[in-house]
């Protein structure tokens, strides 16, 4: 599946963004989608994850309660809602598809990627 991420952004801290991963159409909605991101020279870390029919649903623990992961499979995307943020959150985000029933938070067990965005929260 090919996967393309955009939405992201200039915000200040405590504002908003609505990041959209597009996917191609083929066996969309037989995937689990998940965010990660990564900061300036930092590793690749886990955001969120969404299993096949929109629920469950996985968080960091550093984005719990403030990001909200969705997706609309008739429309092949997935959305990653981000309020509250903080200049910590600051990084490229990447949307991934895992092709398994399984929702990981390790990178490597992704099989798709997409370019990632950049979002940047100032303080």
């Amino acid at each position: 599946v090919q996967l393309q991420a955009f939405g992201g952004g200039l915000v200040q801290a405590g504002g908003s963004l609505r990041l959209s991963c597009a996917a191609s159409p083929s066996s969309f909605s037989s995937n689990n989608y998940a965010w990660f991101r990564q900061a300036a020279g930092k590793e690749r870390t886990f955001v969120a994850a969404v299993r096949l029919r929109g629920s469950p649903t996985y968080y960091a623990e550093s984005v719990r309660g403030r990001f909200t992961i969705s997706r609309h499979n008739a429309k092949n995307t997935v959305y990653l809602q981000m309020n509250s943020l903080k200049p910590e959150d600051t990084a490229v985000y990447f949307c991934a598809a895992r092709y398994t029933p399984l929702v990981t938070a390790t990178a490597g067990k992704y099989q798709s990627w997409g370019q990632g965005t950049q979002v940047t929260v100032s303080s």
